[in-house]
């Protein structure tokens, strides 16, 4: 079977994913947003790397904060993944070929480690960071589908009374014009509490 290691040097916007074959030779090189759809598009780039007949691991060097979502999808799609320490892959990087740091060479130099190295740490279904992940996940799949959900109710209202409205109407642009419709109710119970004490000229506390 034949094995790649795929190396992810992870951003706070973008992440770069580097794939290796068991000589070390580069297979694959990309850039991608750090966006749940880019991310499922890159696991299934990188799976076509070994046409579906081989097996993928992966390696992060972060297991928290901006990495969580990446975690997250893999763990869900029954990826193997290895967790490689910041100070492991900035000291490889520092005594690899190339010239200065970039993300590319830095996602290089870890899928390299994850290849060469027997001591590394797998992120499992059941650990700690893969489980907060997971619901981390859930609870924003959560709110995306209560927010669509919202704008399709008034959409819908909309169309009864004010059918130009609604055509004109982008919420999922315009965020300041949804909240002018809605009167504000896509703030939390306890803000729409404050905000009428401030309009009554009430003191904040209780």
């Amino acid at each position: 079977m034949t094995q790649v290691w795929a190396g992810i040097d992870a951003g706070k916007t973008h992440h770069h994913c580097a794939v290796i074959d068991t000589d070390g030779t580069r297979l694959y090189s990309q850039r991608v947003a750090n966006d749940e759809s880019a991310l499922l598009n890159l696991i299934t780039d990188v799976a076509g790397v070994t046409d579906g007949r081989g097996e993928v691991v992966w390696a992060v060097d972060l297991n928290h904060g901006r990495a969580v979502l990446l975690i997250a999808l893999l763990v869900a799609h029954e990826q193997r993944l290895l967790y490689i320490p910041c100070r492991t892959a900035h000291q490889a990087s520092q005594t690899s070929r190339g010239d200065g740091k970039t993300d590319a060479k830095d996602a290089m130099v870890i899928a390299n480690q994850a290849r060469m190295r027997r001591d590394l740490q797998p992120l499992r279904a059941g650990g700690e960071v893969s489980v907060n992940s997971r619901v981390l996940i859930s609870r924003r799949a959560d709110k995306a589908g209560d927010r669509g959900r919202a704008i399709n109710r008034l959409r819908t209202q909309l169309s009864e009374y004010f059918s130009a409205l609604e055509h004109a109407f982008d919420g999922s642009r315009f965020k300041a014009a949804l909240m002018l419709l809605t009167g504000g109710s896509l703030y939390s119970s306890g803000t729409r509490r404050t905000r009428r004490r401030r309009r009554a000229g009430h003191p904040l506390a209780g």
